[in-house]
């Protein structure tokens, strides 16, 4: 059964013998095929068994463990041709009858005199039983594996006991624990601290002498899935610059130096730092693969825009693929603004418009498109349709990276001969995921937002004091300002307290009349979005009624008042991207959020906005209250999958993972 040039842990969970194919097929649906997949499989909770309690102190309902004397048993026979095999226990404080439905073989393990440990729970008082306890007699020289101990629970499938698995699992312990190859303890042997090796960590972790030693097995086989982690990063990396030749994108300045000069304004301190970091690896000797993080409203975009001209100025073409057409018109607007005075094209191309064909036939039909300047496309998903291509790309900006897939990204990437990478976020990142999700990427940060900027105040309100709010946002109206009003739904869906921003607007327009009040969600119409946005823009409209659809892409300097409508419908990151859409003039604004009688952990997560205006901290809490897989969503399929490590908790873990795989790597 096993393959003798294997290591003996991956070998076959069925090298171990004596294991049915339809146990088999069951174990293959928790992810267990080898023998170092059951070893990896670790415990989800623990169980003391070690102190028994006293009989005469149970009640039913109680989960207890017990040990005594067995003084009478047998095998009853029911009605209807069932069985009961019982036995009582006596710990000298009282009694508990131990029973078990049709399994009348069981009288051939349990006597009258036997010393036997219990574990059960309570499940009549008189007589006090246990139904189906697991029990072990206790002899001399044998090890306990269910009671007696500090016992490991497993997550299990349909068909998959505990007490089964778990005597797999002390099978596959005491047999090839001490066959793994620990290729990583010199590393750590040197570190500060008292590390566990790999063998006594996997002991340890299933079968723990006590909870603090499990707790430190489990710190061990956590920092090794790190370890292992970027030690694949590494090698990934050595293996695409081992084969892969940068494009040069050094530039040679004729286009940037006028393009910072007729901005109107100086990059800040981080901004400049980021754009240092990306221009030097535009001009290295391997592709550039970075991720640029700055929060809401830190000006990435005109680090994302420094970019772009130094690949245009060393003759490639550039795309930037937004998650929502909103977002990609604001980029084509800014950039059509920024780079059109320097004779760079810039082209849009969504599901509703594609401005490059078009341009393009006029420049063959002109003959002057070898003369002209490389083009700068912004879009959608559209761009990465098979249908869609670029000649000579060197640069893909993908903005808001997270709303994509790790195939679509891919697929972007695709259209070129390995482009340059940047990819940007608006939506800070907590600390363990950018060092793990994003660990192939490196990492730039703008922790500084321009000067001039209104303070932003949130406010958490109950839906008793809207009448109170619609008069504030009236006022500030009057005074020139504008306001958005968000809704966590487009239509009513029958029933409950959640709104809708369509069944709303009616009611909103009357309480804000005589001001002008838009409408934008995701069901209509582009031309209509984009005769919404534009309305706001102008100015023509004051407050605009939304969705989520806003979240990103609005810039609008004059917009002061955020009011978000049950706002325990959305998570922290989300909250912290909509506030993110006032506060980006030198006007006072506010943030409104109405809530009503809502869960303990909806009201804490409203509270940590009211009192917390940076990203990064939200995020942190984000993490901890929603959990990775929430936060990251099902398209980040390049999500670790860590069996140990814990991607909330584990950031001094993950930190001394990367250290170790930077100082000995390769060595």
């Amino acid at each position: 059964m096993s393959d003798p040039k294997l290591n003996p842990i991956d070998n076959p969970v069925a090298s171990l013998g004596g294991l049915r194919r339809e146990k088999l097929a069951r174990l293959s649906k928790l992810g267990i095929h080898t023998i170092a997949d059951l070893l990896w499989y670790g415990p989800k909770r623990y169980e003391d068994r070690n102190r028994p309690q006293k009989i005469e102190d149970l009640v039913k309902g109680d989960i207890a463990t017990v040990a005594g004397v067995i003084k009478a048993g047998g095998v009853k026979r029911m009605r209807g041709g069932r069985s009961m095999f019982e036995f009582i226990v006596d710990d000298g404080t009282s009694r508990l009858n131990c029973r078990w439905w049709n399994m009348p073989y069981m009288n051939r393990y349990y006597k009258a005199g036997d010393n036997v440990h219990v574990h059960g729970k309570i499940s009549a008082q008189k007589p006090l039983t246990m139904d189906h306890p697991e029990a072990e007699v206790d002899e001399e020289g044998d090890e306990f594996i269910h009671l007696k101990r500090v016992v490991p629970v497993y997550r299990l499938t349909e068909g998959i006991q505990q007490r089964w698995l778990r005597s797999v699992m002390w099978q596959a312990v005491d047999q090839f624990a001490e066959k793994v190859t620990d290729v990583h303890s010199n590393w750590i042997e040197g570190d500060d601290g008292y590390w566990f090796s790999l063998k006594k960590a996997f002991k340890e972790i299933h079968f723990p002498d006590d909870t603090e030693q499990a707790s430190l097995a489990r710190e061990r086989l956590a920092l090794e899935e790190f370890i292992r982690f970027y030690c694949r990063i590494k090698d990934k990396r050595q293996l695409f610059q081992s084969k892969i030749k940068a494009l040069d994108c050094s530039g040679d300045d004729s286009l940037m130096k006028p393009f910072l000069s007729n901005i109107g304004f100086d990059l800040t301190g981080a901004q400049q730092r980021a754009w240092f970091d990306i221009s030097r690896d535009m001009k290295g000797s391997f592709p550039m693969r970075r991720l640029l993080q700055g929060d809401v409203g830190s000006g990435k975009t005109v680090v994302a825009a420094c970019a772009a001209v130094q690949a245009v100025e060393s003759g490639f073409s550039v795309v930037l693929l937004a998650p929502t057409e909103i977002l990609a018109e604001q980029h084509y607007r800014v950039f059509k603004k920024w780079f059109e005075p320097l004779g760079i094209n810039v082209h849009l191309h969504t599901g509703s418009k594609k401005t490059l064909d078009s341009i393009d036939r006029q420049q063959c039909e002109l003959d002057v498109i070898e003369r002209a300047l490389p083009p700068v496309v912004v879009g959608t998903h559209a761009l990465v349709e098979d249908k869609f291509s670029l000649n000579n790309l060197g640069l893909a900006i993908i903005d808001e990276q997270h709303k994509f897939g790790v195939e679509q990204r891919k697929k972007l990437v695709r259209k070129g001969h390995y482009p340059h990478v940047l990819v940007m976020t608006a939506t800070p990142i907590p600390r363990t995921l950018g060092l793990t999700v994003y660990g192939d990427l490196d990492c730039s940060i703008i922790d500084e937002l321009p000067p001039g900027r209104g303070r932003v105040r949130t406010f958490v309100r109950s839906p008793d004091s809207l009448p109170k709010v619609w008069e504030f946002i009236r006022g500030k109206v009057t005074e020139g300002r504008q306001a958005y009003i968000v809704y966590p739904r487009v239509d009513d869906q029958g029933g409950g307290s959640i709104k809708a921003v369509n069944q709303e607007f009616e009611s909103v327009k009357e309480n804000l009349a005589p001001h002008s009040v838009g409408l934008i969600h995701g069901k209509l119409k582009p031309s209509e979005k984009e005769e919404a946005i534009s309305g706001f823009l102008s100015g023509e409209i004051k407050v605009l009624l939304s969705t989520s659809v806003i979240e990103v892409g609005v810039d609008i300097p004059n917009s002061t008042i955020m009011l978000i409508e049950n706002a325990d419908r959305f998570g922290l990151a989300q909250l912290h991207q909509l506030r993110g859409r006032i506060g980006r003039g030198s006007f006072e604004s506010y943030c409104i959020l109405i809530a009503g009688d809502i869960s303990e952990e909806g009201r804490r997560r409203l509270n940590v906005m009211e009192k917390c205006r940076d990203g990064f901290m939200l995020a942190e809490e984000d993490l901890r209250q929603r959990g990775p897989g929430e936060l990251l969503g099902k398209t980040q399929s390049g999500m670790p999958n860590f069996n140990f490590g814990d991607l909330v908790e584990d950031w001094i873990l993950i930190q001394k993972a990367r250290s170790l795989v930077d100082r000995n790597y390769n060595i």
